[in-house]
């Protein structure tokens, strides 16, 4: 079965989008950011939401074309359109660059996905869609990327649940300007 891990930036009030969707806060490091590109190159297949597939897309299929694109920048994007993706989305026409686009229910087909022979671990990002990945208990790791800012308000990282959901602690990494990386396991 493959493993789900929901990742993202998080304030440390708890927010991975400030009001407006401001994310202005949470500008990496360049150590970050390799952190951040080597999960890229490293995850099977990633589960979009249509909020955060519409940032992406809106910058990474072309960044490395940028006047001024970093060596850093230019790997994220190669890996960034060559990572295999889905977007949960009813409202989204098309999709492009090693993407396919689901418009049924997102917790039949996650659980389709995860029951798929193992082709890698599958992230998941997007409030939305990882908040019923979440209620569906469908999630394996979190991954909080936690960044030294109170935003007073937002995108929740979690959402409202049914149930407890238990997790056991397998990694922390200190990143610069004091952003902490803590993983966690769900415990089942």
């Amino acid at each position: 079965m493959r493993k789900l891990t929901f990742g993202m930036n998080m304030s440390l009030d708890g927010y991975i989008a400030a009001p407006g969707d401001d994310l202005g806060w949470s500008v990496p490091s360049d150590e970050l950011f390799q952190w951040w590109s080597d999960r890229v190159d490293a995850t099977g297949l990633a589960l979009y939401g249509r909020k955060l597939w519409e940032t992406m897309s809106s910058h990474w299929p072309t960044a490395d074309k940028q006047p001024g694109a970093t060596p850093a920048a230019i790997e994220f994007a190669r890996r960034w359109r060559d990572m295999p993706k889905v977007v949960f989305s009813s409202t989204t026409g098309a999709v492009d660059w090693n993407t396919r686009l689901v418009t049924g229910d997102a917790v039949t087909e996650i659980t389709r996905l995860k029951a798929d022979a193992d082709d890698g671990p599958m992230d998941i990002g997007g409030a939305t869609l990882a908040a019923a990945a979440m209620r569906a208990g469908l999630v394996d790791e979190y991954a909080i990327v936690t960044h030294p800012v109170l935003v007073g308000g937002g995108t929740p990282f979690f959402t409202a649940l049914d149930n407890w959901v238990n997790l056991r602690l397998v990694e922390t990494r200190a990143f610069p300007d004091g952003v902490l990386l803590t993983r966690y396991v769900t415990r089942r």
